[in-house]
């Protein structure tokens, strides 16, 4: 047994105790010697490592964070990570209980998270803009959730919660507007996307393959997204954004650029409605440790600066 597990029946934490129970209602799995221990970095969800005496294999057990299902449908992330796996850019997929929403997939042995440094690499942002390339050519998803579907969705649910938005969110919501038209007229290339481009969810090892993991936001979506979301999240330089256009569409036509400019400023739309969600959520004890409302209200204020760009009206013309 590694030295960092648990066998069944020895959880004291409440953590532990949630996971037992998961773990001991995997049918797969009853009657047999298991191990446990925690994997950190998930905001959202329990994740643990879980070793079966008798087995040759590990298995990664993401069990999904109270309240997390306000942002996602299981069964979408399911299908994408199983698509994912087929495909050879994901880890196998073992089994999924649609109920719980637990998923469990092969552990892999060797590999670890990317941190910002990692992305911060050039060749590390090639490796992934080569496995977004192979996701987009997939066969399409059953849910289709475009960036403009998911921005609707977070002012729906702030309004819901009576968040209170920045002083600045009349702008931006007049810039998303426009946004909105221009994009939906030129026409939405919709494609299997990730559309969550946080470090620790692309995998890298020695001499391996690098891998992608968390399809919890996965859908069709806008191409020109999956690449904005994360040029714009990484502060990347308009040379490096440009580069990557090339590798990502096999051209940097000033059109392509300006629909991922633009794309980049939905994303801080997004995520910035996002935030101050979860912050309202979030709110009082037992809640994630994650200052939402900080990163919400960053990210909006970056979206009003993008949009006060000087170019702003003309890539919006060149969609």
């Amino acid at each position: 047994m590694r030295p960092d597990a648990k066998p069944m029946g020895t959880a004291r934490t409440s953590a532990e105790r949630a996971a037992e129970k998961v773990l001991a209602g995997v049918e797969q799995w009853r009657g047999r010697e298991l191990s446990y221990a925690p994997v950190s970095g998930g905001l959202q969800n329990s994740n643990w490592r879980v070793d079966i005496a008798g087995d040759d294999r590990a298995y990664f057990v993401k069990i999904p964070g109270a309240g997390s299902d306000a942002f996602i449908d299981r069964g979408a992330a399911n299908e994408a990570s199983r698509r994912a796996g087929e495909i050879g850019i994901g880890p196998e997929l073992v089994l999924f209980d649609a109920e719980q929403g637990v998923e469990v997939i092969e552990f892999l042995e060797g590999y670890r998270a990317c941190t910002n440094g990692d992305l911060k690499r050039p060749e590390i942002s090639h490796e992934i803009v080569a496995l977004y390339r192979r996701l987009n050519a997939a066969e399409p998803l059953t849910l289709t959730k475009t960036v403009l579907d998911m921005i609707d969705e977070h002012r729906d649910q702030a309004a819901e919660l009576g968040v209170t938005l920045p002083p600045s969110w009349a702008a931006i919501a007049q810039g998303y507007t426009a946004a909105r038209a221009a994009l939906t007229a030129s026409g939405l290339d919709l494609v299997p996307c990730h559309n969550d481009p946080m470090p620790g969810n692309f995998l890298i090892s020695p001499g391996g393959p690098m891998r992608m993991v968390d399809f919890e936001f996965a859908s069709n979506n806008e191409r020109a997204y999956e690449l904005a979301v994360m040029t714009t999240e990484m502060f990347y330089d308009e040379d490096l954004v440009a580069e990557l256009v090339e590798d990502f569409y096999g051209a940097a036509s000033y059109s392509l650029l300006s629909r991922v400019h633009v794309c980049g400023a939905l994303a801080d739309v997004k995520w910035g409605l996002w935030g101050v969600v979860n912050s309202r959520l979030n709110a009082g004890a037992g809640g994630w440790s994650f200052d939402y409302h900080k990163y919400g209200l960053w990210k909006l204020a970056r979206a009003r600066m993008r949009m006060a760009d000087p170019r702003w009206g003309l890539w919006l013309a060149r969609l």
